[in-house]
């Protein structure tokens, strides 16, 4: 007889993946370590709990667009470049995924019909309900919008119950914990705080949007095993950022 599956506290997550993390200790690119880390993590989650899990993926450790638009690149042009950057971080993401035995659907805001799907709300939801990965790129498909605002969206759309941003830090500091060590970690925070503080969590579109919708966001460390699914819990990990 299958084993009984634990009680999630989230039915339906959101995570957030930055480009940054998808290159583990590597300077640029993709780290082939971090990807299988994640699949395990997941593979692990999927058989414990019955938690339906979407991802979102930026794609700043292959292209920055904003950083190329200071440089004297088109603002555009550059964005477009970096909603590409997220389409191969995807792909790459899906075969680690598809190793580990885990169903996985690409889904892209850009039409790339050799490649991935395209962006529809109903069959994204009708994928989770099935117990498919679903891996959102291209961002919103519109330049001058973050990966971060993506996330807020597509989690608003698919009706998730929580945003999951996955860090290098174990939470929100009060400043760079690696710079200033009286840095004072928070275990809690509204989204009003968030923005009046100005603390780089998510860009302020995000926050905003999570805000009128009353949708949390739990930051949290990506690279300790255990994490994602302590997270799914309901587990007092990392920062949790809701209305007060």
């Amino acid at each position: 007889m299958a084993k009984a599956k634990k009680k999630a506290h989230y039915k339906r997550a959101v995570i957030k993946l930055s480009g940054e993390a998808m290159q583990g200790a590597h300077p640029y690119g993709i780290d082939t370590n971090v990807i299988g880390s994640i699949s395990r993590q997941i593979k692990d989650v999927l058989a414990e709990l019955p938690t339906q899990i979407a991802i979102v993926i930026g794609g700043g450790n292959i292209f920055r667009g904003i950083q190329a638009a200071a440089q004297g690149m088109d603002r555009s042009t550059a964005d477009y470049m970096g909603m590409l950057a997220t389409i191969l971080n995807g792909l790459a993401l899906q075969d680690g995924l598809e190793k580990a035995g885990i169903p996985t659907r690409v889904m892209s805001a850009i039409e790339l019909k050799e490649l991935a799907e395209p962006y529809i709300r109903r069959r994204a939801i009708r994928h989770l309900e099935k117990g498919r990965i679903v891996i959102f790129v291209a961002g919103t498909g519109n330049p001058y919008f973050s990966t971060d605002t993506a996330s807020a969206l597509r989690a608003i759309e698919i009706g998730a119950d929580v945003i999951l941003k996955a860090t290098k830090v174990d939470g929100v500091y009060s400043s760079d914990p690696v710079i200033d060590k009286r840095a004072r970690k928070f275990s809690k925070l509204s989204y009003i705080e968030v923005l009046k503080r100005g603390l780089k969590v998510m860009d302020s579109s995000a926050i905003t949007l999570c805000m009128d919708n009353d949708l949390p966001i739990i930051i949290f460390n990506l690279n300790k095993t255990g994490n994602i699914r302590k997270v799914l819990l309901g587990e007092k990990v990392g920062t949790v950022i809701k209305e007060e």
